[in-house]
């Protein structure tokens, strides 16, 4: 996952985060299957802007950048 993550800090992947210069990780999780991966990602893409933004805000109230903590 950090290697993704990298890829997406320094806009060598297209989409939303080179499209919008996005590039703070404020909310992750893990799952051991990809397809639930997958699966949960589709769900909360699908849910509304203020659902997500009170799923984070649940679990990084300060919006901190998450990234460091994943490099240990």
């Amino acid at each position: 996952m950090p290697k993704r993550i990298y890829e997406h800090k320094n806009n060598m992947v297209d989409g939303f985060t080179k499209k919008y210069s996005t590039h703070t990780l404020v909310y992750y999780e893990t799952h051991r299957e990809m397809v639930n991966a997958i699966e949960r990602e589709k769900q909360i893409k699908a849910g509304s802007r203020k659902k997500k933004l009170e799923l984070i805000e649940k679990e990084n109230p300060n919006w901190r950048d998450l990234y460091d903590d994943l490099l240990g």
